[in-house]
């Protein structure tokens, strides 16, 4: 009996031991699966996608096989950075300030640095990628991160409004530089660099506002002014495909492949809108609508009273420099007594376009292209519009560029002249661009200024503004180019007068 009691005792302790062995098995065979696969997932994240789990401080040890790390070229950046921050505040007072006041937003009559300190912390260089796109070039992407401690105040001046000294603090920029190394057989090698900001991703400025002294509320709308007038000078500027030439040597050298160039001309029909927000207290909003390419150059439709399904059917003509990159904005504002009111936006990428066939496209507007932001995210309507794409060819290129000049100086003649507060202000009229194929100039009537002025065209510019980076370059020397002329029809840059709300 203690026999046959022991034999199934000892059967039975075998079986459980077997079976919990065979268990725990399966459970660290599950658990390793599932660390594999969130493994692999991390494995696929890409340095955006670690930013939005690990927000702006991802840790030192996390690489990134595209982007290396130069953590000995940030020790010499800090080492340096006394001297390169002297005089980089020279060249930041030279440079921006012109733009300050080229850039600066209707109802502000002067814009200009006070204070320009840029502090004793150098900005953090994530990583490096180098790339070799074309022959003959050096592509180097820099990640760059700073945090710093500057002392910058701006001198703002309104109407009725004495001077009220604005503090930018807790400036932060993240962004990734592009630079675009022309190389030459002549020492140093190295006969140009291109510099400009990728666009994706987006370059990211944050910063507090504060009055020194004084209220923001002295000037109304002060705070998104600045907002804007900042975010048009990077994307106008700075962003990807524009950018900066600078000839390198000391040997006078041909910079115009470097160059941006108009690569083509959108035509633009501004159909109709539908189901637009009201923002009257009494009747219904008078609808517009601007379109642009570039920020600094705009068109605009006529206002539609009293309607909130307006119908325009009026043609335009932008130029694109950038296919691949740039896109079409389309801001629908309400004609107001004091300060219009943005009702919607839209965007609309280039690249979406085909050359040379027409599309109609009906477009969704939003409170704002940023979205994150906007607590409001009620349906704004929709805006109607058909689309032609036409791909200049490189002598159309040559004629539009040397139009964008013209187009330029007749803008600097309107400001000295009074008819114009700032390359942003308004000059109102019919808006037709038709002739050559390239269509950029012909005579622009500014309607409340009583004033014609030839070649005043709503597209964007080769040059580099203030005349500091003429022709891209920064030794103020625009490069050669042939001197095509070209029929054109007459446009109209658009008031930018206008107060955007959400």
């Amino acid at each position: 009996m203690g026999l046959i009691s022991g034999l199934v005792l000892g059967i039975s302790f075998g079986i459980v031991l077997m079976a919990g062995w065979n268990y725990m098995m399966r459970y660290r065979n599950n658990k390793r699966a599932s660390k594999a696969v969130d493994i692999k997932l991390l494995s696929g994240l890409n340095r955006d996608d670690l930013k939005k789990l690990c927000g702006e401080s991802i840790p030192e040890w996390i690489s990134f096989p595209v982007y290396e790390q130069v953590k000995w070229l940030n020790k010499l950046l800090s080492k340096l950075w006394p001297y390169v921050a002297d005089a980089a505040e020279v060249l930041i007072k030279e440079s921006v300030e012109p733009l300050l006041e080229e850039y600066r937003p209707p109802g502000i009559t002067s814009m200009k640095f006070k204070k320009l300190s840029i502090g004793t912390v150098a900005p953090k260089i994530e990583g490096i990628r180098v790339q070799s796109l074309k022959k003959g070039q050096i592509t180097m992407d820099i990640d760059l991160r700073w945090g710093g401690d500057p002392s910058i105040i701006l001198g703002v001046e309104a109407a009725f409004v004495a001077s009220l000294p604005i503090q930018l603090k807790d400036l932060k920029v993240f962004t990734v530089i592009r630079a675009i190394f022309q190389l030459s057989e002549e020492i140093p090698c190295i006969s140009a660099v291109v510099v400009a900001l990728l666009a994706e991703p987006k370059p990211r400025i944050d910063y507090t506002l504060k009055a020194v002294g004084g209220s923001l509320t002295a000037i109304p709308g002060l705070s998104d002014m600045i907002d804007d007038t900042v975010n048009t000078i990077v994307t106008d500027m700075l962003q990807w495909p524009h950018r900066i030439v600078i000839p390198l040597g000391g040997v006078p050298i041909d910079t115009s492949e470097l160059e941006l160039k108009p690569v083509g001309k959108v035509t633009v029909t501004v159909v109709n809108a539908t189901a637009l927000k009201n923002m009257e207290m009494i009747g219904k909003s008078d609808p517009y609508v601007v379109l642009y390419i570039r920020p600094l150059f705009k068109v605009k439709t006529k206002v539609v009273d009293n309607n909130l399904n307006p119908v325009w059917d009026q043609t335009f003509e932008v130029i694109a420099e950038d296919k691949e990159t740039q896109s079409l904005i389309f801001e629908v504002f309400d004609k107001d007594i004091s300060q219009d009111k943005l009702l919607g936006i839209a965007k609309l990428s280039l690249i979406e376009l085909e050359a040379g066939k027409s599309k109609e496209i009906v477009l969704q507007l939003l409170p704002a292209l940023d979205m994150l932001k906007i607590k409001d995210k009620k349906d704004r309507g929709s805006l109607t519009i058909q689309v032609l794409y036409y791909e200049f060819n490189k002598e159309e290129q040559l004629a539009a560029l040397e139009e964008e000049k013209k187009i330029l100086e007749e803008r600097k003649k309107l400001k000295e002249a009074g008819v114009i507060g700032s390359t942003m202000d308004a000059l109102d009229g019919a808006a037709s661009i038709m002739g050559s194929g390239v269509g950029l100039v012909g005579t622009g009537i500014g309607a409340g200024a009583g004033m014609v002025g030839s070649g005043i065209g709503a597209v964007g510019s080769g040059l580099s503004k203030a005349g500091k980076f003429m022709g891209r370059s920064i030794t103020g020397k625009s490069s050669s180019s042939k001197n095509i002329k070209s029929n054109g029809g007459s446009s109209t840059p658009v008031d930018n007068g206008v107060k955007k709300s959400s």
